[in-house]
């Protein structure tokens, strides 16, 4: 019996009859397992309006204040006047919050801000200071946490 194969059909003449690497396998693997982006990594003109205020709208009025206003918008940060992003928010009483961003950015630095009965904020807090990376549920829990330890929040 005589070896008659074709030659064009060889893995050393024909590329896509040889067989795929074992580490090219995995990879195609990966490729196909890509994770869909985080939230986070929205940008942040799309991630505050779309995204937190919605959840921290949410989870306030689940937490029973009263709420008012929420807004995102660029402003003087209370106190010290600098320009920043900010979500506003106002609560019964004449309560109002200030989440300001400095850097424009969920990750950069942040100060808190808050006011009753119509005042004027007076102090300026440094606000998530230790995280690496901030993400949706972590802000939003922390401002309602904040606004909680001021007594801001339903029957405490």
């Amino acid at each position: 019996m005589s070896d008659t194969t074709n030659p064009a059909s060889s893995p050393e003449t024909n590329p896509a009859a040889r067989p795929e690497p074992q580490a090219a396998q995995p990879a195609k693997a990966a490729a196909a397992k890509v994770k869909p982006p985080a939230p986070e990594d929205r940008p942040f003109a799309d991630f505050i309006p779309e995204l937190f205020l919605p959840a921290l709208r949410e989870r306030l009025e689940a937490s029973g204040a009263a709420l008012g206003e929420l807004s995102f918008e660029q402003g003087p940060i209370p106190v010290v006047a600098r320009p920043a992003w900010q979500v506003k928010g106002d609560l019964s009483g004449g309560r109002r919050f200030w989440l300001s961003f400095v850097d424009g950015d969920i990750n950069g630095a942040k100060t808190f801000a808050l006011a009753e009965g119509g005042s004027e904020p007076t102090l300026l807090e440094s606000f998530l200071v230790d995280e690496k990376k901030s993400t949706l549920a972590l802000l939003v829990s922390r401002v309602v946490s904040r606004l909680n330890g001021q007594k801001w929040l339903g029957p405490n």
